[in-house]
């Protein structure tokens, strides 16, 4: 890609990342994203003419990857109840200049699809467990599931040759104390796991300050027990931070949105299930894109706009928030973007 056509913000920053939100429907009722006095059984999802057909995810991550995305996230609510997410996967590996396609989930049907995915071109699973004991990932997950239908899902992406790593998010005085059984658990098996700050995303998980438990709480409390050393990111915008165990047995990471914010090398878009564009978790509205993909724009014309709007971004969230104020603002829920 020649440098005249990498897009920029107003800070500087690139695109780098795609997240699509391909269904808003979970079959988990987490209370960080999804809680149940919310999404109670009335709850209106979106109807299948609101999501963006596979022609116009693929028609979009086409004009978004001529613009600089190198990397793909298929996000939910749970991807995997979308229908056929393995034919998206396979025509997504066919653009030109995508280099990775990986997927969000809570593991559930990894069973039933772990082998079509890797099959299709899927690289990578970020697998969600907040819980490494029974009766609290029940409580977790708002629907009563045990660990162990996670755990097979994590043996069939074993099996499928997928890249795993695992996702916890982690509440003060609600889970934090499965900080060391997950961190023990996932260090014997070698895997990845990844500590999330529990954030203000959306408006209806009842987020509070006194609720989050840093990075540096939970690197102290690890450390303690399992001596880590801090390794060197990736790539430019990597959003966790990444530690090794000091005896070469795993990795770790956290994503620190409220103690470390990572806003000043951003490099995400998202789109959401309904077609929405945002750039940034934490916005409080999006650009209809689903709109200008049905009103027979050219892809020219749909590239100035895409790129216009990634020109004026000046997002920082983040670096801005004020705890105090968190309740004023409207912002788009996680299960419509995918976190």
């Amino acid at each position: 890609m020649k440098e005249q056509d990498i897009v920029r913000d107003a800070y500087n920053r690139s695109l780098h990342d795609l997240r699509i939100s391909v269904i808003d429907q979970c079959n988990f009722r987490c209370s960080y994203c999804m809680p149940a006095e919310i999404f109670g059984k009335d709850y209106a999802f979106l109807k299948g003419e609101q999501l963006l057909t596979f022609d116009e995810i693929v028609r979009v991550a086409t004009l978004f990857a001529d613009m600089g995305v190198r990397k793909i996230r298929l996000t939910g609510g749970e991807p995997l109840l979308r229908k056929q997410l393995d034919e998206l996967i396979r025509r997504l590996t066919k653009v030109n200049g995508i280099e990775d396609i990986a997927l969000t989930t809570n593991g559930i049907f990894l069973p039933k699809y772990a082998e079509k995915l890797k099959e299709a071109g899927l690289s990578r699973v970020n697998i969600s467990l907040d819980a490494i004991d029974e009766e609290m990932f029940k409580k977790m997950n708002g629907r009563g599931v045990g660990i162990h239908p996670v755990l097979k899902g994590i043996e069939a992406a074993e099996k499928a040759g997928l890249q795993i790593k695992m996702n916890m998010v982690v509440q003060k005085g609600v889970n934090d104390h499965q900080v060391l059984p997950m961190a023990r658990f996932f260090k014997e098996k070698g895997i990845t796991l990844r500590f999330i700050e529990f954030m203000d995303v959306g408006a209806t998980n009842g987020w509070s300050m006194k609720d989050v438990l840093t990075k540096q709480e939970m690197l102290e409390m690890i450390g303690a027990e399992m001596p880590v050393k801090a390794v060197d990111p990736h790539y430019v915008g990597e959003v966790a931070k990444r530690y090794v165990y000091e005896d070469g047995s795993a990795e770790i990471g956290f994503i620190s949105s409220i103690s470390d914010a990572f806003c000043s090398d951003c490099s995400r878009a998202r789109i959401s299930a309904d077609g929405q564009l945002y750039t940034c978790l934490f916005a409080t509205k999006g650009h209809d894109v689903r709109s200008l993909l049905r009103d027979d724009h050219t892809d020219e014309e749909l590239s100035e706009h895409l790129r216009m709007l990634w020109n004026k971004r000046d997002d920082r969230y983040s670096e801005e928030r004020n705890p105090d104020k968190v309740s004023e603002r409207s912002k788009i829920e996680m299960s419509y973007i995918g976190g």
